[in-house]
């Protein structure tokens, strides 16, 4: 198997509202390769989509109740502290929920946590030791 993922998928519970989240708040740019119920945002290497957490369920044969911790994270690396801040003050404006503020952390970085309108978990991170290449894709040591 690759060492590779191309695509998260989270389940929303309005879509619309959420579609507004990532591209009329963030600025994210929706794919043309979107429909109806399916909306993609093309991350750099990665894939973004967005469907309706019903139908996702329904798509996964599983039931549809919402726990507390998912155990999962997405998060957002920035290129410095300020960004950090930058990023998690632009998504309260939009709706999302501060988990935890960005603070210096144990690793040596900094960073905090929100969850969007949809109560996914995403970090908002700078880590100093981590670099990116001309695309903006971290690059790790081997």
């Amino acid at each position: 198997m690759r060492q590779k993922l191309n695509c998260i998928t989270l389940g929303v519970k309005d879509f619309d509202k959420a579609i507004g989240f990532y591209e009329k708040g963030l600025g994210w740019k929706k794919s043309s390769a979107s429909q109806n119920d399916i909306a993609f945002f093309q991350l750099g290497g990665i894939v973004l989509a967005l469907y309706p957490r019903k139908l996702l369920a329904e798509d996964a044969t599983i039931n549809d109740k919402p726990t507390g911790f998912s155990g999962i994270t997405i998060s957002y690396n920035a290129k410095s502290e300020h960004e950090v801040d930058d990023v998690l003050q632009e998504v309260t404006k939009l709706g999302a929920k501060i988990v935890k503020p960005a603070q210096k952390v144990f690793w040596g970085g900094y960073s905090g946590y929100f969850k969007d309108p949809d109560g996914h978990l995403f970090e908002v991170a700078y880590n100093p030791f981590w670099k990116f290449d001309d695309s903006d894709n971290l690059i790790l040591p081997e």
